[in-house]
């Protein structure tokens, strides 16, 4: 059976046996702060099931915490596209990761297909290939935060 299954899957195409998957960093709005200390909740009582703030952490903590505020942690904003992005003016877009991807659709909006680009600190700009619009980083993060 598995000498089959081995058989089926080398004579697939590629596209249908890789599995991609996409990662985006957070963008933070900055409504919220909040401490390492805060980033662990207290668990449940003995003999109790735990409610999603009491057994949360890290970033999932983090907006909880932030939704029994009021507020919203993640910016979740579409990138307000009002130009094409040159090298002389470019799409800014503000990260608090090193290394950021960004999905393009083109000026006007919608004009190709989603293509994800991946922004890096170190570069200058990148730039989408298929419209050609030019997206640089504003980093706005801290070397010494380790969400990873």
């Amino acid at each position: 059976m598995f000498a089959l299954r081995r058989a089926a899957i080398k004579a697939a195409p590629l596209s249908v046996r890789a599995r991609p998957f996409s990662v985006l960093g957070a963008r933070l709005s900055g409504a919220v702060g909040h401490s390492a200390e805060s980033n662990l909740g207290p668990g449940a009582q003995p003999g109790q099931i735990p409610t999603d703030l009491e057994q949360s952490t890290g970033l999932e903590r983090m907006e909880l915490l932030a939704t029994l505020e009021g507020k919203q942690l993640f910016d979740m904003e579409p990138l307000n596209m009002t130009h094409l992005g040159t090298v002389k003016n470019p799409i800014v877009v503000k990260s608090h990761d090193p290394i950021r991807f960004v999905g393009c659709t083109g000026f006007p909006a919608e004009s190709h297909d989603t293509i994800w680009i991946n922004l890096d600190k170190s570069h200058e700009h990148d730039r989408c290939p298929e419209c050609g619009s030019v997206y640089t980083m504003d980093f706005v993060g801290s070397e010494e935060e380790h969400h990873h």
